[in-house]
């Protein structure tokens, strides 16, 4: 019961926290781009970073929260999304002197998402 109430206040801080960095994401892009270039357009277009923010306090928070041995398996994932994401952004450093194109830093993050989810499917595989 409380670990569920755990995760459902967790689900509601971070869906809170996406829904203000789409917001602004799509108002930095309507309305960023066409801005002239100077200090306003720069905040508005890194605006949807307090929403990025508001989502990792919402995972400290979570972290904060849960007990020990969740908190340990939330690590050991992170740990090896990491860890995959170094290996992978590495290589493909690699690939780049090679002529591949050039990947904008976005997707280091969609990727560092991804290795983690792969990170906690594997840490669920070995308590098996």
């Amino acid at each position: 019961m409380y670990q569920k109430r755990i995760n459902n206040t967790y689900l509601r801080e971070m869906l809170g926290a996406l829904a203000l960095y789409c917001a602004l994401l799509v108002c930095a892009i309507l309305f960023g781009r066409p801005m002239q270039e100077g200090v306003l357009r720069t905040l508005v277009l890194v605006s949807p970073m307090i929403g990025f923010g508001l989502m990792l306090w919402a995972i400290a928070r979570h972290i904060g929260r849960v007990d020990e041995y969740i908190r340990q398996l939330l690590l050991e994932s992170v740990g090896i999304g990491a860890g995959i994401t170094a290996g992978l952004t590495f290589t493909y450093g690699f690939l780049e002197n090679a002529g591949f194109p050039r990947l904008s830093m976005f997707s280091v993050w969609m990727v560092m998402c991804g290795a983690t989810m792969i990170g906690c499917a594997l840490r669920k595989l070995a308590r098996r």
